[in-house]
């Protein structure tokens, strides 16, 4: 089900709920379609200047995740595994073949999950400053019991009702979202006044407050090395090298270490690359796609959501 408006946007049902997206672009019988994937509190506006970059040359869709952006926000668990669904029913259901997935942040983990799991769904993976955890390689040191206790009941505390509600009315302030930008973005002149917004205005929708409860209360998906162990499909990683929420260096020799045969840039921006430095991004997706994934999505074929 799906209701198009005037600028290529359109609404897909999804488990009875309304899920926003964009496309733009024709498409391409030599190349596989795009499929780019926000990440945590943002939305396909995220992606705008990607989209006008890319459709030249590809067919392009953006999607809300379910929780996010204009999609609907259902009093619910959230996770990776239903961000998962969501993508591999979304290209099956209205793509109608293998796409490229790209994602950022949060949305590289649901691509990540997707790719792994459903590999007939992607022709290829691209992941921007991606989260997800690694399994825990080194051994715990035991904190003494005082700091247990203490961040039991810290932790107890944040995740309460109460405290999510206060701590998600202070985060959405706009002058928050903005100190929040400035702190990873690198070039300040890309926090503008239109990103602030697009990343306010979801969060006064009906629902916000509890689909950024759940996403902190629910469990943790499957490590990003064993998503790795069932991938088998081309990788390229995009790194904001000045991300001061990850080590991109340290997180790079770890999916090297279990997905050697990657391709991979670091680049002169922070945590939302595809943003900060779009003109850079959309060249490197280009040239990699093409290189990379055209036989791939013309093998694949159709996908099915069954």
């Amino acid at each position: 089900m799906s209701s198009t408006s005037w600028d290529g946007s359109s609404y897909w049902k999804w488990r009875d709920q309304l899920i926003y997206y964009v496309r733009a672009g024709a498409p391409r019988s030599d190349r596989p379609p795009l499929l780019l994937v926000h990440g945590f509190g943002a939305s396909t506006d995220h992606w705008r200047k990607n989209i006008e970059g890319l459709s030249p040359e590809f067919e392009v869709w953006a999607i809300d995740l379910l929780g996010f952006g204009r999609s609907a926000k259902p009093d619910q668990e959230y996770g990776g595994d239903l961000w998962r669904d969501q993508l591999r029913d979304f290209i099956a259901e209205v793509i109608g073949k293998p796409a490229v997935v790209a994602g950022n942040s949060l949305g590289g983990y649901a691509c990540l999950c997707t790719a792994a799991d459903y590999p007939d769904s992607a022709a290829g993976v691209i992941l921007l400053n991606s989260a997800g955890p690694f399994s825990d390689t080194e051994p715990k040191v035991e904190p003494p019991t005082w700091k247990r206790r203490m961040s039991k009941a810290v932790r107890s505390l944040i995740l309460s009702d109460w405290g999510t509600f206060v701590i998600f009315q202070w985060t959405r302030r706009r002058s928050v979202i903005r100190k929040t930008l400035q702190k990873v973005y690198l070039d300040q002149s890309a926090v503008t006044d239109r990103l602030v917004e697009e990343i306010y205005r979801p969060s006064c929708t009906p629902g916000a407050v509890k689909v950024f409860a759940s996403v902190f209360k629910s469990r943790r998906g499957d490590s990003v090395d064993v998503l790795l162990s069932r991938l088998n499909r081309p990788l390229l990683l995009l790194w904001g090298e000045g991300d001061p929420w990850m080590d991109c260096r340290a997180r790079s020799d770890r999916f090297r270490a279990h997905y050697p045969n990657l391709s991979e840039h670091f680049l002169d921006a922070g945590h939302c690359p595809h943003d900060e430095v779009p003109e850079q991004v959309n060249s490197l997706i280009r040239t990699w796609v093409q290189a990379n994934c055209c036989g791939l999505s013309n093998e694949s074929g159709d996908v099915s959501s069954d």
